[in-house]
């Protein structure tokens, strides 16, 4: 039985802005936006066939402990790309500081963190 990764949910301040700044980032589209559980919002950010929704819960929720809506063990968001020197542009031109810069076998990578806090690394394999 084959398997393959659909999509992560990751909670942010604000989803509009995550969107926006993936799009820009990685050339991805919003596949979907609209209400989500518990009166929250989400915007499914991806390609045809994987996406990462980021949702936030609504204004003065009152979240627990074990609710999943709060950022949890999450260490990062690994993205592939085929030009990560482009890709590092767009990261600067949204405002965002690319780190912890890596080549190693069989590729590259840099990591930067989005206005959240989330990390992101984006690794190339391309020669």
């Amino acid at each position: 039985m084959g398997a393959a990764l659909e999509h992560v949910n990751i909670t942010v301040s604000d989803p509009a802005r995550t969107a926006a700044m993936l799009c820009d980032v990685f050339g991805w589209t919003v596949r979907w936006s609209g209400p989500a559980k518990s009166g929250g919002r989400t915007f499914h950010v991806g390609d045809a066939d994987t996406y990462l929704a980021v949702y936030t819960p609504p204004p003065g929720a009152q979240l627990g402990a074990a609710d999943s809506a709060l950022h949890g063990g999450l260490n990062h968001v690994g993205v592939l790309v085929d030009d990560l020197d482009a890709v590092e542009m767009r990261v600067r031109d949204a405002g965002l500081t690319p780190f912890n810069h890596g080549d190693y076998a069989p590729g590259r990578r840099f990591y930067f963190l989005d206005h959240d806090g989330v990390e992101f690394e984006v690794v190339s394999y391309a020669a």
